[in-house]
């Protein structure tokens, strides 16, 4: 499955039940300088819209929400050591974290690329 991104700028990559999470390119550059990073544990469920993460740049603090219901099963070990990845690589190294899907169809109100860009360019 291809990328999808949320109206609050995180994506999401889908293999199968599992996903991965993150920030978009967009969101890490209105942030400015990410300086640490909040992840949640394992176990942790996340309802979609509901606060997973936080981050903190030298501007401010911020919540990244999950883009859909799940169960948390890694959250990215780098970033406790290296929260810059967030913006130095935002859409790879950079994740949050990963889950499981526990309702595939919360997918579907999530934007495509294309729409994503559309979306940004309005802003």
């Amino acid at each position: 499955m291809s990328r999808l991104y949320t109206q609050d700028h995180e994506w999401i990559d889908v293999v199968g039940g599992e996903a991965t999470v993150g920030i978009t390119d967009y969101a890490q550059g209105q942030l400015g300088d990410v300086v640490f990073v909040d992840l949640p544990d394992s176990g942790r469920a996340v309802t979609k819209g509901g606060e997973a993460a936080v981050v903190e740049s030298v501007k401010a603090a911020s919540d990244v929400y999950a883009p859909v219901s799940g169960t948390v099963t890694e959250s990215n070990p780098a970033l406790a050591d290296d929260p810059s990845l967030v913006n130095s690589a935002p859409e790879a190294e950079g994740w949050f974290f990963k889950l499981t899907l526990s309702d595939a169809s919360e997918l579907d109100g999530l934007m495509d690329k294309a729409a994503y860009d559309a979306f940004v360019a309005s802003l």
